[in-house]
């Protein structure tokens, strides 16, 4: 069993390379292919906002600004929940900097359940987070009072 796992998380590690570098290839320079990534009943939450079904997330994507994308983090893990045991499934998370047209790139976080459907690697859900800095130095209030 412990080998068993060992191998799954090796197979993981690899294959989020690979999809990583796919997805961001795609989105970045060749975005009209993105929904080839997706299953059919895939669901996308983007920013809080929720797109659902490959083609809606399609046309979601080809609608915002052009991208590039850095990834500085990656990480990946299988999902040996009984229920999918039959269904090779990976957990991916990435993270790193986003940049779309001339604005400023932003830090992102972004999270996929990815499983395979016979040689291919289809994206169940897909949640992307944009990440604001929290401004520590605003936390302090000031309190006036009036004397008569």
């Amino acid at each position: 069993m412990e080998q068993d796992l060992k191998a799954k998380i090796d197979q993981a590690c690899r294959t989020a390379e690979e999809f990583t570098k796919l997805y961001y290839e795609s989105l970045d320079k060749r975005r009209y292919l993105i929904l080839r990534m997706y299953m059919d009943t895939a669901t996308l939450i983007w920013n809080g906002n929720g797109v659902e079904g490959k083609d809606n997330i399609q046309k979601f994507w080809t609608d915002l600004p052009p991208s590039e994308h850095t990834i500085t983090t990656l990480d990946a893990q299988p999902i040996t929940s009984p229920e999918i045991a039959s269904q090779l499934t990976f957990l991916v998370k990435v993270g790193g900097l986003v940049k779309y047209e001339e604005k400023s790139s932003k830090a992102f976080n972004q999270t996929f359940l990815i499983t395979a459907m016979g040689d291919k690697w289809k994206i169940v859900s897909d949640c992307f987070r944009a990440q604001e800095l929290l401004d520590n130095t605003s936390t302090s209030t000031s309190t006036s009072t009036s004397t008569s």
